[in-house]
């Protein structure tokens, strides 16, 4: 009974808080609304903690299956409204309702005065609602009820400022694409129950060594899994809504980033471990991809000049650096970089807001500078969050950051190269941020007065830069002594029965120990590059004081970064373009020249031998004594001449 109550309320609290604020919200005064949302949004997170300490994570073995009702029953499938607590599914809950809970709170202040006040937080509420049962979900079709609840809040949070055209195109363009995405979700749950019988995890597990049909198709299974989370955590060839997504209010990119949606593909990939541990072939793939965007989008960064911009391709980057940790088999690693940039990014989100909230919706960097002096508490935490990303020690991003890293090396020599680079490209823009934002001469208009933001976004911006500060420290690697908390917190997730029966199958995906002056040396090069990138934005911006050109300035390969590589406009040419020329196509000559014409002359058809036929009903007795005769005369006329 207690589980019940426990996950229910977790789950529900927001739910409620949702519907509050949408049917009553408008009508409460102050800032009511969004204390009440952040009310219900700290209640789940309270329930959190209790269910975590109550499971008993570093104790337990085997998960807590809560079962609240029959869902869906046809035939021999049976669908229950089923959540599973192990170490995964509390390691989520903590981090989308607690750092969810801080945005909330921060949302109290950034959107005070905002006419669409009590709808945001119930966007909000609703939006750790899909999420928790995301992560909780027992079964798949759970799990894809809270998938497509995240796609539908984000949809509803980008484009909260209906006015804006860019806002809502950037909501259709992320909906849009994130569908095509779980088109393949729907197909791996499809392939699964089909050979399974079960869309249970703990169930599929355990019938999985008997399944050999499930083995045959278990590559494209797992291929399908892997595109969606692409979709969800934008991935290259999906990554192009995620930095549009900048189009909704700051509160909303924090918590896209940092504690919800992107986190959905990773988190599939680690509750489906037992699958993807057995495909390494599709880790290798997972691996090149994640490679691929963390390079590609670090490069993109470095020629943004909108805040929020620089830290949305980061965003993309960071995730390509958790895909890698996912492809090489080392889930900890992925989940422990994933728990550490939750921090960081939703300090630096967050912190970004608060400037944009100063400068009075101002988000060019080139229009900033000399911030540090009006705006200190968002300046140091801002500061400490570009310290713990880059990667420098003893902030959490070094040591997430620095295990990837190495368990790429181990992997690959060339996927370590590359995610060298992009530490250091990650390294430089994020300082080249910091730099043109709080330091140097002030380039803000003399009609603005910047300001240090109210209590309810700064606290925040305090408990998150701690947690940056701090959230490292759960995993060292033994050549820097050595404290492995969170490896020994999810051995019963990773450590399962599946893998060691399949050993020789995926041996492949199980790197060898490495030497620790090797990995002394491999943290060296890590810190080496985040260095090296922080001297040359201090050089550039701060020294010599650099202003950087407009986008629309820069020619060459500039140009072709800034502009994003013209995905978006090569996306537009190949798709986009083609789909509304078959669109108007059949609009204008399909339908309108021959569906509406034999739809209409069907009509017309209809009406003319409906005239003739009424002229018979002419409500006269004889008329239809005499039709009854003549008809009876027909019929037996007709008997005889067949009878002949």
């Amino acid at each position: 009974m207690f589980w019940e109550i426990c996950i229910t309320a977790i789950v529900l609290l927001p739910l409620i808080g949702a519907i509050l604020n949408a049917s009553i919200g408008r009508r409460l005064p102050g800032n009511f609304a969004g204390v009440l949302g952040t009310a219900f949004s700290f209640g789940s997170f309270f329930f959190g903690i209790v269910a975590f300490l109550a499971f008993k994570p570093l104790e337990r073995q085997f998960p807590e299956i809560v079962t609240l009702f029959t869902w869906a029953e046809v035939g021999n499938f049976q669908a229950n409204v089923a959540y599973q607590v192990d170490q995964l599914s509390l390691f989520m809950v903590m981090i989308v309702t607690g750092i969810g809970s801080l945005i909330h709170l921060y949302s109290i202040g950034y959107m005070h005065g905002n006419p669409g006040y009590a709808r945001f937080f119930s966007y909000l509420n609703l939006f750790l609602f899909s999420m928790l049962h995301l992560v909780l979900a027992d079964n798949l079709l759970v799990l894809f009820f809270g998938w497509e609840g995240v796609g539908l809040c984000s949809y509803l949070l980008i484009g909260f400022d209906t006015h804006k055209e860019v806002a809502a195109n950037a909501s259709i363009k992320a909906f849009i694409t994130n569908r095509i995405a779980d088109l393949a979700m729907v197909l791996g749950i499809a392939f699964t129950y089909w050979y399974t019988g079960t869309i249970s995890f703990t169930e599929m597990e355990s019938v999985l060594p008997e399944s050999s049909g499930f083995l045959y198709v278990l590559p494209m299974v797992t291929a399908f899994y892997f595109i969606a989370a692409m979709g969800k955590s934008a991935q290259i060839p999906f990554h192009v809504w995620l930095p549009d997504a900048m189009a909704g209010p700051t509160p909303v990119s924090a918590l896209i980033h940092a504690a919800t949606m992107v986190t959905a593909g990773i988190f599939l990939i680690a509750r489906l471990n037992f699958l993807f541990v057995l495909t390494p072939t599709v880790g290798f793939y997972i691996t090149l991809i994640g490679t691929a965007t963390a390079l590609f989008a670090a490069t993109i960064g470095v020629f943004q000049n909108d805040i929020k911009k620089v830290l949305a391709y980061s965003t993309v980057s960071q995730l390509g650096y958790m895909f890698v940790a996912m492809g090489v088999g080392a889930y900890v690693a992925g989940l422990f970089h994933l728990l550490t940039h939750a921090f960081f990014k939703a300090l630096l989100f967050l912190g970004s807001g608060s400037v944009i909230h100063s400068l009075k919706d101002e988000q060019d960097l080139r229009n900033m500078g000399g911030l540090k002096s009006q705006m200190k508490i968002t300046w140091v935490t801002f500061v400490l969050g570009s310290l713990a990303i880059s990667g420098i020690p003893p902030f959490s991003g070094f040591f997430s950051k620095d295990l990837i890293l190495e368990k790429a090396f181990n992997y690959n020599t060339l996927i370590f190269g590359l995610g060298i680079v992009t530490a250091l490209l990650t390294s430089f823009y994020m300082f080249r941020l910091t730099f043109l934002a709080f330091d140097g001469k002030s380039r803000v208009s003399p009609s603005t007065h910047p300001h240090e933001s109210p209590l309810t976004m700064t606290i925040p911006l305090v408990v998150l830069a701690v947690g940056a500060a701090l959230s490292g420290f759960l995993l060292i690697p033994e050549s820097l002594g050595g404290f492995n908390i969170l490896e020994r917190f999810f051995a019963p997730i990773f450590e399962n029965k599946t893998a060691k029966l399949f050993l020789a199958t995926a041996l492949s995906s199980q790197p060898h120990q490495l030497a620790h002056s090797t990995e002394a040396i491999l943290a060296l090069l890590s810190l080496a590059a985040a260095l090296g990138g922080l001297l040359i934005a201090w050089m550039l911006y701060l020294r010599k004081g650099v202003v950087p050109v407009a986008e629309s300035s820069l020619t060459g390969w500039k140009k072709v970064i800034a502009n994003k590589y013209y995905i978006d406009e090569l996306y537009s040419l190949l798709i986009v373009e083609p789909v509304l020329f078959f669109s108007n196509f059949f609009s204008k000559v399909i339908e309108k020249k021959f569906i509406d014409r034999i739809l209409v002359n069907t009509g017309r058809i209809s009406s003319a031998t409906s005239i003739v036929l009424r002229r018979l009903q002419t409500g006269a007795i004889v008329d239809y004594a005499f039709l009854i005769v003549l008809g009876t005369i027909l019929i037996l006329s007709l008997f005889l001449w067949r009878a002949l």
